[in-house]
């Protein structure tokens, strides 16, 4: 109980701002955890091979990566809230074209739009964030962020997509299509939100940003050896998004003969991950570090891999689920 009393304390002192970007983070991931499980299977059943598969989402990332530091460099310029509502509008573009597609090359320029979009909202949530908390608070405000985005929404919503799913149809093109429609609606609800209740601020670093975008990026990074770093723990922390989670349910349903329950139970345990352990794994970064925390969870992603691949029954596909949960924790420590 008196966990509970703190955390609202927590949040009660902090500042709206903030409070809306944990809104709009948490409303848009019940979208995406809503078909997630299901997303990879839709792609391969309008038409795509594996490979065309992992094309489909390397296309969008690399879109996404080489758009990032402009992202960064317009937020610094515009303020965030401008590209807040541009990513968000990706977002529901991405979503509309994924369900009306009636193949697998729809899907590419979907995905790229989603990638694109989730980067720049992304960025802009960031910067609300880290400007919005106080430094004794940023990976502790950062993780209850996530628990009540990909925990507490994220339980509901992967049973949600499997009940609607079991209502139309069945694990194939018909049954997944209408929860993008579902999740159409939830971005545009999102976009109103930030539209109406986010400030105009700007936050100022003091650093001169060049006309010459590239040059800006490029000089940013020479100066801070911490750019630099933060760069390369970016990179690594996108590989479990770019080269495991796109196949995991493809795989799980395939080869392990997981039903369209599973697949959702397999995200739900991916949320109660960050439910159950986001939060202290926030407040234990800001007590030790948050080097020596990730060195703690990253070796459980690991452990996810082994066991989605050697897993006997579908109950190891869900603990590989929730393995594979700390993802989702890992991202907003190394950000914070």
């Amino acid at each position: 109980m008196h966990a509970l009393t703190d955390i609202w304390q927590f949040f009660k002192r902090q500042k709206p701002d903030w409070k809306v970007t944990v809104a709009r983070s948490s409303l848009e991931r019940f979208g995406y955890q809503m078909i997630l499980p299901y997303l990879s299977i839709y792609i391969v059943a309008l038409g795509a091979t594996k490979t065309e598969l992992g094309l489909v989402n390397s296309i969008g990332i690399l879109l996404a990566g080489l758009i990032g530091p402009y992202t960064g460099i317009l937020i610094d310029r515009t303020g965030p809230k401008k590209i807040y509502l541009l990513g968000i509008g990706m977002l529901m573009s991405s979503y509309l074209i994924f369900g009306l597609a009636q193949n697998w090359i729809a899907c590419m320029l979907a995905m790229g739009l989603y990638w694109i979009g989730q980067g720049s909202a992304g960025h802009s949530c960031a910067t609300v964030c880290g400007n919005s908390l106080a430094n004794r608070d940023r990976a502790r405000g950062m993780t209850l962020c996530e628990t009540i985005a990909a925990g507490v929404l994220g339980i509901a919503a992967p049973m949600v997509g499997a009940f609607l799913i079991e209502q139309f149809g069945g694990v194939n093109v018909a049954g997944i299509r209408p929860l993008f429609f579902v999740a159409f609606a939830v971005s545009t609800f999102t976009f109103v939100l930030v539209w109406v209740k986010l400030s105009d601020k700007k936050w100022s670093t003091g650093y001169k940003t060049k006309a010459n975008l590239l040059m800006d990026a490029a000089s940013l990074l020479k100066g801070s050896r911490t750019a630099q770093k933060w760069l390369v723990i970016g990179a690594l922390n996108k590989l479990p998004q770019a080269m495991v989670i796109p196949f995991t349910q493809v795989f799980a349903q395939e080869l392990k003969g997981a039903s369209g329950y599973i697949l959702g139970a397999m995200v739900t345990g991916m949320a109660v991950t960050s439910i159950v352990f986001g939060l202290p794994a926030g407040m234990l970064a800001d007590r030790i570090g948050r080097k020596k925390t990730l060195y703690m969870l990253i070796p459980l992603l690991w452990a996810s891999n082994l066991l989605l691949i050697w897993a006997p029954s579908p109950l190891f596909l869900v603990l590989a689920g929730v393995l594979l949960g700390f993802a989702n924790i890992i991202g907003p420590v190394s950000g914070a």
